[in-house]
């Protein structure tokens, strides 16, 4: 079981909530969320209720402020615990919707897919095994999209706006 506090203000002031289980809407609990400290677990939170909107994934740790987890701004509405996984991963990536055009399977960590699979947008994936985590941009950074697994026939079935891809990531159990 995880535990996560949510403060309504930067380095851990104000108001705060303490949540152990996902949950769709935080709205009731506080305003604005400024600062997070993770006592355990691995979360993945969300912009809006419902698990909507930007996404950000949080391990153990202390995060002072929204820049600190890579938030565009003080809305957290809905978290999620990010399964645990033990054992392979593995996923499939098309320069195309519906898997179509070139697909590249990948086992690792890629800090920059323009290198790897010679484009910046991906446009439909399958992962097979193991949670990943999406950025937008090269190097970790950007906008976040957490992929379970299952089939994403286009861009948008992982939460995206665009296809542009600029790295991924296995998602790891920190405790």
């Amino acid at each position: 079981m995880g535990k996560i506090f949510f403060y309504e203000d930067k380095n851990f002031q104000g108001r705060s909530y303490e949540c152990n289980s996902d949950c769709s809407d935080l709205s009731s609990y506080f305003n604005r969320c400024n600062s997070i400290r993770v006592e355990s677990g691995n979360w993945i939170l969300y912009e809006q209720p419902s698990y909507r909107g930007h996404q950000y994934y949080l391990w153990k740790g202390e995060y002072p402020d929204f820049q600190r987890w890579m938030g565009f701004n003080d809305s957290i509405r809905s978290c999620r615990m990010s399964p645990y996984h033990q054992g392979q991963y593995k996923m499939r990536i098309s320069e195309r919707g519906d898997f179509q055009g070139q697909n590249m399977e990948f086992f690792e960590d890629c800090p920059n897919t323009y290198d790897r699979f010679r484009f910046r947008d991906i446009h439909s994936c399958n992962v097979f095994d193991g949670n990943w985590m999406f950025y937008e941009e090269p190097n970790y950074r950007g906008r976040q999209y957490y992929l379970r697994p299952g089939e994403y026939r286009r861009y948008s079935d992982w939460g995206a706006s665009s296809a542009r891809i600029g790295s991924f990531r296995r998602v790891h159990h920190i405790f």
